[in-house]
């Protein structure tokens, strides 16, 4: 690897690393808001959503913001409004502050996601974002005992989520300045209607993310319905989040000319059946371990074959990325949570086979020699 592409994954390592830690202590931190700020929980509902608003946000805007500047001015906008909504958070005197601050998360932070399968694509680029992504899922799991921990010594633990800033400044500084003339080129034409291709890859991210939200949404309740208390379902509901830190630093597996997904779903729907059929706790948590083991990949793999479609401009196969994740996060909690109202937690959980399946489905085996797309790391983006 040269060292303009190791230059380039410490800066999406580092990106990811801080707003793993931002989106994995949202949710601790709508209790304490909820304590400091005297207002209900119900009413702070919407921070953990805003990554999935500002995603939404970002694919419309996004490829406007890429034509018309650089990588690095984005990447350091997104870094810096980043910072500033975690400051926000940290010390927002009251309702309409916290929020905003959420929110400045959540559009900073989805213009971070939106950059990195641009800034790494190329031959390895499934594997490169798995280990970046494998950063922000460790410190994803810091986060909310960082902020119990500093919540029980007596300031509030809100104040945890400063830890973020620094990195983001950091960031700023060392962001590589963009090379005049470069430019994100398009793909080389492929078979077939490229949308076709494009829909298809779309779709995949869809279900990679629909099946990691699931478990990250209600990997807790369904260790409560398996009779453990709140706080020890809490801590042992990070075994989803510990299998995806683990997963992802392993990378993608390969088997023969199958896709990676293939393996990953597998370990997925094995974890996936334990969660839903057994009822002993042990069994319910070595289930999200596996699955989150299988999930790691899922999003990596996913979203780097979106960006490598031949034949569309990558800014735009990013968005569509975007827009897939957002699709998906919004949706397959609520559609399992609707399922819960009807059957128990243990059977709703049952829908993420289907998606699995169907993912397998438009996998397939991997096809040798398929084109990537090259972006030149930190480069200027000047035409549509």
């Amino acid at each position: 690897m040269s060292d303009s592409a190791r230059r380039v994954d410490l800066e999406v390592g580092l990106a990811l690393a801080a707003l793993g830690f931002l989106l994995g202590g949202m949710g601790a931190c709508v209790a304490v808001l909820a304590r400091d700020l005297d207002e209900p929980a119900s009413r702070l509902a919407l921070l953990p959503s805003a990554f999935a608003l500002g995603l939404l946000i970002v694919a419309f805007v996004g490829p406007v913001l890429l034509r018309t500047g650089r990588i690095t001015a984005v990447l350091r906008s997104g870094a810096l409004v980043c910072a500033l909504g975690a400051v926000l958070v940290a010390v927002a005197p009251g309702f309409i502050s916290a929020v905003g601050g959420g929110l400045l998360i959540g559009i900073g932070g989805a213009l971070l996601v939106l950059l990195a399968p641009l800034l790494l694509s190329g031959p390895t680029a499934a594997a490169r974002l798995t280990k970046v992504n494998a950063v922000g899922s460790a410190t994803g799991i810091l986060a909310p005992l960082a902020i119990g921990g500093l919540d029980s010594l007596g300031p509030t633990g809100r104040l945890a989520m400063l830890v973020a800033v620094p990195p983001f400044l950091v960031l700023i500084v060392i962001a590589a300045p963009a090379r005049a003339g470069e430019s994100l080129d398009p793909t080389p034409a492929g078979e077939g209607s490229p949308w076709l291709s494009a829909f298809r890859g779309w779709s995949r991210v869809v279900l990679a993310v629909a099946v990691e939200f699931c478990f990250v949404v209600w990997a807790v309740a369904r260790l409560v319905e398996a009779g453990l208390p709140i706080a020890i379902a809490a801590l042992l509901g990070s075994a989803f989040p510990i299998g995806m830190a683990v997963g992802r630093s392993i990378g993608p597996i390969h088997v023969r000319g199958w896709s990676p997904l293939v393996p990953a779903g597998l370990l997925a729907l094995s974890g996936s059946l334990l969660v839903s059929l057994f009822g002993a706790p042990a069994v319910v948590v070595a289930g999200l371990l596996l699955a989150g083991l299988g999930v790691a990949p899922l999003y990596p793999l996913t979203i780097a074959e979106l960006v490598a479609t031949p034949g569309i401009r990558p800014v735009r196969l990013a968005a569509l990325g975007a827009l897939a994740s957002a699709t998906a996060i919004l949706a397959a909690p609520t559609i399992l949570a609707a399922l819960a109202t009807v059957v128990e937690l243990s059977k709703a959980f049952l829908i993420t086979l289907p998606l699995l399946l169907v993912l397998f489905l438009i996998s397939g085996p991997l096809r040798p020699g398929r084109p990537q797309t090259a972006v030149r790391p930190q480069a200027e983006v000047g035409r549509p």
